[in-house]
């Protein structure tokens, strides 16, 4: 079900100005490449602090989370929801080393330089069981090949989701298209894997009694 548009978007939106640095409604994403906007992290975070990257940071617990805990850290947030990304920015009013960016995964091309990102996050992405829509997947190999560019020579990606299907089907695609995984955890919360930050969607499964899955990846130099 789609959500209600908010009240007031367009006005809280102008609010969190200072911390929303692009918002992209363009519709060719094929071409985002060949027309790049860069964005210069030196100058946006004021230091030449290591970037992170949250792909799909709904309501931003988890990146006000990480980000607060790691202030030596910057951290970039992207969320296509205008109703939801307004959320993330108003959480993270106060906290100095996060930025967001509208848009989908596919114009990352267009905003980050290549080799320019130490972490990505994918927490609780969208699963699109159907096959029809296998593209979609934030871990289709079209996604991958981003993620592979904008990545610095020992960066990795950390992968979380509730998903059984999809977390299957992540590992897969890593594996073929490049990356070598370690931290597997087929129950996360019954693991030994310490400083975990726990999103919305965590707490809501987990509490439901669902495992919670998680992967590290990375490309082998």
């Amino acid at each position: 079900m789609r959500m209600r548009k908010k009240k007031n978007l367009e006005e809280k939106l102008a609010a969190c100005s200072n911390l929303l640095i692009k918002m992209t409604d363009d519709r060719n994403y094929m071409n985002a490449a060949d027309n790049p906007e860069y964005l210069d992290f030196e100058e946006l975070f004021s230091n030449n602090a290591p970037v992170h990257l949250e792909v799909g940071c709904g309501k931003g617990q988890f990146v006000y989370e990480i980000a607060k805990a790691n202030p030596d850290i910057n951290f970039l947030a992207v969320e296509k929801s205008a109703n939801v990304i307004v959320t993330a920015c108003e959480k993270c009013r106060n906290v100095p080393n996060v930025r967001f960016l509208k848009c989908g995964a596919e114009y990352l091309p267009k905003y980050i330089k290549d080799g320019s990102i130490s972490r990505i996050y994918l927490n609780f992405s969208c699963p699109f069981p159907k096959k029809a829509y296998v593209s979609h997947r934030l871990t289709a190999p079209n996604f991958l090949s981003i993620y592979k560019k904008i990545m610095t020579v020992d960066a990795q990606i950390d992968q979380k989701t509730d998903n059984r299907g999809f977390f299957e089907y992540s590992i897969e695609s890593f594996s073929e298209n490049g990356f070598t995984l370690k931290n597997i955890a087929l129950d996360l919360h019954s693991s030994d894997f310490e400083d975990n930050i726990v999103t919305e969607y965590e707490q809501r499964f987990s509490s439901l009694g669902f495992p919670i899955y998680r992967l590290e990846a990375y490309i082998k130099k």
